[in-house]
């Protein structure tokens, strides 16, 4: 199929990209890479009056490190992200995980921004984002606010920007140099989306035991989801194999995902635990490695 009949828009700064979003409202799209967009649009589920390209918006393509976060511009290509300098020494995991977005070509078009506003509750970025408590800067012709990804995403597909708002940045903490961390997904083959992926921050202390732990999963719910109750069990202990069982174990117990055609509920919280496992073993690893 093609899509339905629009019209072109392509503003040239931000300004006269908020006019026209306060103009145009719920009948216009913004399209960045259309990665996400297009295919929506060819199975006639999108079918928007208006389409507005903002691939000559210059001021929103950066990746600048920023006091304690990097700031990444919504229209940042995947894989900039992926070759970035600054991403690699400050935030490596962001970088280990967006490498399976997709393919090569698919990264070379697609945008940090567009993998956000898109709310696949399976995404990669969305899952960093959301483990890292990271934050997204949303901007209309009047203002500009900054949301948390717990505000943004609501459910499947669907986030709390509104039809005047565009996302224009997202900022991402920056990891310890002496903190491990892991990227772990499954996926039916290798690009597919993601059947459920799952990532591991820690730092340790001296003696050994978790000082601080980030703990998230995608796929699993209809937003990424933390998991603040298994980092509090994980912080002040040695990861030991018992302590690893336990606290994988308890996963099982908080998730609620909804089964469908790539596994049932069930399977998703046995793979949440497997996949969470994992990942706290690398991120062990390299943790005891940076010390």
């Amino acid at each position: 199929m093609k899509p339905a009949h629009f019209e072109y828009l392509k503003p040239i700064t931000p300004d006269e990209l908020y006019n026209q979003l306060s103009f145009y409202g719920e009948d216009a799209k913004i399209m960045a890479g259309g990665q996400s967009l297009v295919p929506i649009m060819n199975m006639r589920l999108s079918t928007p009056k208006y389409i507005i390209d903002i691939n000559h918006i210059e001021d929103f393509s950066y990746i600048k490190l920023d006091g304690d976060h990097i700031a990444i511009g919504a229209l940042t290509r995947q894989t900039e992200v992926e070759n970035s300098s600054i991403v690699e020494k400050y935030c490596p995991l962001l970088q280990e995980a967006i490498r399976y977005v997709g393919h090569a070509q698919i990264r070379n078009m697609g945008t940090i921004g567009g993998t956000i506003a898109h709310a696949d509750p399976s995404a990669e970025v969305p899952c960093v984002l959301s483990t890292l408590r990271g934050e997204i800067v949303v901007a209309n012709v009047e203002e500009e606010r900054v949301v948390s990804p717990e505000e943004f995403f609501l459910t499947y597909m669907l986030s709390s920007l509104e039809p005047t708002e565009v996302i224009k940045e997202i900022r991402i903490p920056i990891l310890s140099k002496d903190s491990g961390y892991a990227f772990e997904e499954i996926a039916r083959r290798d690009g597919d989306f993601a059947i459920l992926e799952a990532i591991a921050v820690i730092d340790l202390n001296e003696n050994g035991q978790v000082a601080a732990a980030k703990i998230g999963v995608g796929g699993a719910g209809p937003t990424p989801e933390i998991l603040e109750d298994v980092e509090d069990f994980v912080v002040g202990k040695e990861l030991t194999d018992n302590v690893l069982d336990d606290a994988c174990e308890q996963i099982k117990d908080i998730l609620e995902p909804d089964s469908d055609l790539h596994g049932s509920a069930e399977y998703r919280k046995d793979l949440a635990s497997v996949l969470v496992k994992r990942a706290l073993e690398t991120a062990l690893t390299r943790a005891k490695e940076g010390a």
